[in-house]
C-alpha cells in the first residue's frame, strides 16, 4: 500500500506540473494571468483530483495482478497435481509398477509401434499361504519385491512391467527372439528365487515364481498374446510350479 501511496503522491505532482505548464502557456495568449485564485485551482484541483484515482487505479492494478499470478500459481500446482494423479491411476500402488490396465495400454501402444518382443506371464507360488502363515505385511512385502525386481528387468526402451493383480504380473521385453525368451525366462526365474524375503522373525521365506512365456510378433493382439502366455503358465503350474514354460 506504500508503494501505491507514493506512486499516487508522484501522479499528483506531475499532474499538477502539468496543470501548471499549461496554464502559464495558455491563459496569458488567452489576456488572462495565472494568479490569485486561479494559480490556487491550478494547483489545487489536479492534486485533490489525481491522488485518489490514482490510488483507485493502481489498487485496483495491483490487485487484478496478484489474482492473475494466483491464477497461474493454481493453474500450475493443479497441472501438477493431475500428472500425479495420471501416473498413480496407472500404477499399482504397491509395487509401482503398471496396473493391469495401464500394462494392456502400453502394450497396444508398443503393437502400434511395430516393437516385437517376449511377454511373460508370472504367478508367485504359493502366495496365499505366505499370507496365511507369515501375515498379510509379509505378503505385501513380497509383492512389493516382485515388482522392483521386475522393474529392474526393462532395461530397454520398450520395456515394460505390470501387476495383472493379486500375485500375477507381466514383464514384456523386447527383440527377444523365441531360443532367448526361454533363457531369459529361466534368469527371471532364478532371480526370483534368489529374493532375500524375511519373515516378524528375520527367518528367510522361499519365493517362487512360475512363468508362461511366448514371443509377440510385429502386429500382434496383447489379450491374444496375455491370453496364450497364460496358457504356457497354467503348464508351468501343472508341471509343478517353479519353472517356466516358454512357446517353442
Amino acid at each position: 500500500m506504500r508503494i501505491i501511496l507514493a506512486k499516487s503522491v508522484l501522479i499528483g505532482i506531475l499532474a499538477t506540473l502539468a496543470s501548471l505548464a499549461l496554464s502559464f502557456a495558455i491563459v496569458p495568449h488567452l489576456g488572462g494571468q495565472v494568479a490569485g485564485a486561479g494559480l490556487i485551482m491550478t494547483i489545487v484541483c489536479p492534486f485533490v483530483i489525481s491522488i485518489p484515482a490514482s490510488i483507485l487505479h493502481l489498487w485496483q492494478a495491483d490487485r487484478i495482478r496478484r489474482a492473475r499470478t494466483e491464477t497461474s500459481e493454481a493453474l500450475a500446482k493443479l497441472a501438477i497435481a493431475y500428472e500425479d494423479l495420471k501416473q498413480l491411476s496407472r500404477h499399482d500402488g504397491l509395487t509401482g509398477i503398471l496396473n493391469r490396465t495401464a500394462f494392456l495400454d502400453e502394450l497396444a501402444a508398443l503393437n502400434q509401434k511395430g516393437v516385437s518382443g517376449g511377454l511373460m506371464f508370472l504367478d508367485l507360488d504359493h502366495f496365499k499361504s505366505i499370507n496365511d502363515r507369515h501375515g498379510h505385511a509379509t505378503g505385501d512385502e513380497a509383492l512389493r519385491l516382485m515388482g522392483k525386481l521386475l522393474a529392474d528387468c526393462q532395461m530397454g526402451q520398450y520395456d515394460i512391467s505390470g501387476r495383472l493383480g493379486g500375485e500375477e504380473f507381466a514383464l514384456f521385453q523386447a527383440d527377444l527372439t523365441t531360443k532367448a525368451l526361454a533363457r531369459r525366462c529361466e534368469d527371471v526365474r532364478q532371480a526370483i528365487e534368489a529374493i532375500d524375503l524375511r519373515s516378524a522373525s528375520g527367518s528367510r521365506i522361499p519365493l517362487s515364481a512360475s512363468i508362461g512365456a511366448l514371443v509377440c510378433e510385429a502386429g500382434f493382439d496383447p489379450e491374444d498374446c496375455l491370453k496364450g502366455a497364460d496358457e504356457y503358465l497354467y503348464q508351468a503350474k501343472s508341471r509343478g510350479r517353479n519353472q517356466a514354460v516358454a512357446s517353442i
